[in-house]
């Protein structure tokens, strides 16, 4: 059953609030973009997934596979095209004061995304207009947390191509550790 008091608390800190929040912590920045760049992990689901948890909810697989398709569409063909596109420009934006004016602005543009998919969780999870339960309480062991995000985000097993790169597992270990910890010690409403 799930806890109205936890779904009341979810309402009230927004996942932008939370996401800028979180990101901001030390290290999690990097370990974000370190998961992103080597697995292809969704920053924004993941920041998803961190909101539900530290208001003691997670999504049940069912719905969240359905809204992650969704999701990944966005993804695909609006922030990632402007991400490539920011990158890009990253060399030519050192040499041409106008390029990195353009870069800088597709940078805001790729954030405005970023804003608009954290958004579109949000409202998935706390909106239920057919009345599909799609969160539970999450009823983790703090120690836990770290399996807990790669069992959300389907990556209990690491893709073994990715893990050849010199330090790539060191990396990608480091970063799942990085964000349970920095998820267990956030001040949260549990």
């Amino acid at each position: 059953m799930l806890d109205s008091n936890r779904l009341r608390r979810l309402e009230q800190m927004p996942l932008w609030d939370f996401a800028l929040s979180f990101y901001s912590a030390p290290d999690v920045e990097g370990a974000c973009l370190t998961l992103q760049d080597t697995l292809g992990i969704d920053v924004c689901e993941l920041l998803f997934h961190g909101w539900l948890f530290v208001h003691g909810l997670e999504a049940l697989s069912v719905p969240l596979a359905k809204q992650r398709k969704e999701r990944e569409i966005w993804q695909r063909e609006v922030t990632q095209v402007l991400r490539h596109l920011r990158r890009h420009l990253k060399p030519e934006a050192q040499q041409s004061a106008s390029i990195d004016t353009l870069r800088k602005t597709i940078q805001q543009a790729e954030l405005q995304a970023e804003r608009e998919n954290l958004q579109r969780w949000q409202t998935w999870a706390i909106e239920n207009p057919d009345d599909e339960v799609r969160l539970t309480n999450c009823a983790l062991i703090s120690n836990d947390v770290e399996r807990w995000l790669q069992d959300r985000l389907f990556f209990a097993e690491l893709d073994k191509s990715c893990l050849h790169a010199s330090g790539a597992r060191e990396d990608i270990s480091s970063a799942w550790q990085t964000l349970a910890s920095r998820l267990d010690r956030f001040e949260s409403p549990r």
